[in-house]
């Protein structure tokens, strides 16, 4: 079956969190869940968020992912219709026989996978939660990784760069600390730094403008304030003034240069790991660091909102949208303006909630499910 947006029609969860078991059929459109604190509702979302690569919405270490009490691991397998079809998606975790962790296996179709990279390219999935809500007053590397994820959902292979970079830089670094460093290998990964980080630099790029468009049209009149992005970092703004190419090769003789500087730091003191993404408030000509908790707040959700908006158009379907307490500290109004705006973008998407009055403008379509002690039912 067909879809325009990505939806899982289909999720089964095997010793997950709180979940023994759980076959849930969710709508394709809105869905609410709602119930007490501790009940599984974020367990849930989670699990929808590990059919994606990485670590999902919380960022767990995978042995802490499988129910008090099991001993097998944990198993999410899920149903999920696109415009390409429906694909059967799998993925577990099982500890080894001495108790030590491993990596998560994935399974495609039927067919395991040696990377949970390729989950990229049968699943776009956009997270929000509240741990979320300090992103804009946090450190920069917070910034980094939220902007990687964002990119990650309309390019599949940039995660793969980041992790390539940050391993080259890792081994670079370790090779500093040698009283006299191999200068010929030295040069290799320094080549292989500098080729990764251009194309990382360069994918950050494109997805700002690109989410910079969307921001200026989807929240137009909208109930969230739009906002002016830019992103600050030496490579960036070396690949607006001049090609590529030309911007990699001087990275690359920064690095070279800076071999005294770096091992002295004990550390790469240049590239892409040292960007920030910056954010102010339109309206307001702020910085988004400044503003109110509010601010921040509505500031977050029109960019998690025009990023879906963004991926719709470059893939050709919406993403799965995961918003975790989203509507807890939102007014009448816009709780109203995410709903209509969700709507229009036809994304499957899940909210959380402890009071299911939160979300009484949703109307008929909606799916709405309650949970409770780790059984959810259809209300």
């Amino acid at each position: 079956m067909a879809s325009s947006s990505f939806v899982v029609t289909r999720l089964t969860l095997t010793d997950f969190r709180n979940y023994a078991a759980l076959r849930l059929d969710p709508g394709p459109g809105l869905v609410a869940l709602t119930g007490a604190n501790g009940a599984g509702k974020t367990n849930l979302i989670e699990a929808v968020s590990l059919l994606a690569a990485g670590r999902g919405l919380r960022g767990a270490l995978f042995e802490d992912l499988a129910r008090q009490g099991a001993t097998r691991g944990w198993a999410i397998a899920a149903e999920v219709a696109s415009p390409e079809g429906e694909t059967r998606l799998g993925t577990q975790w099982m500890p080894e026989g001495d108790g030590s962790s491993q990596t998560r296996q994935v399974v495609v179709d039927g067919m395991p996978q040696k990377s949970p990279g390729i989950l990229s390219h049968h699943m776009k999935v956009i997270w929000l939660t509240p741990a979320m809500d300090r992103l804009f007053a946090g450190p920069a590397s917070d910034r980094r990784r939220f902007l990687d994820r964002l990119v990650t959902a309309n390019d599949a292979e940039h995660g793969a760069r980041v992790l390539v970079f940050e391993k080259l830089m890792r081994e670079r670094n370790l090779l500093l600390e040698d009283m006299r460093p191999d200068g010929v290998w030295l040069s290799g990964l320094e080549a292989q730094m500098a080729e990764a980080a251009a194309a990382i630099a360069a994918a950050r790029l494109h997805a700002v403008q690109a989410l910079q468009n969307h921001i200026k049209f989807l929240l137009k009149g909208s109930a969230f304030p739009a906002s002016i992005l830019s992103l600050q970092g030496d490579l960036e703004d070396r690949l607006k003034a001049m090609p590529a190419v030309q911007a990699e090769d001087e990275y690359r003789r920064l690095l070279l240069e800076s071999r005294g500087l770096d091992k002295a730091a004990g550390r790469t003191l240049s590239g892409p790991h040292r960007s920030d993404l910056l954010v102010t408030h339109e309206p307001k000509s702020m910085a988004a660091a400044l503003c109110s908790t509010g601010e921040q707040k509505a500031l977050l959700i029109g960019l998690i909102l025009a990023q879906a908006s963004s991926v719709k158009e470059e893939s050709g379907a919406a993403p799965v949208l995961l918003l975790d307490e989203v509507a807890a500290h939102l007014d009448r109004k816009r709780r109203a303006g995410l709903f209509e705006t969700l709507k229009s973008l036809g994304a499957q998407s899940f909210m959380t909630g402890t009071d299911e009055a939160l979300f009484n403008g949703l109307g008929k379509d909606a799916d709405f499910l309650h949970v409770e002690a780790g059984i959810v039912t259809r209300q």
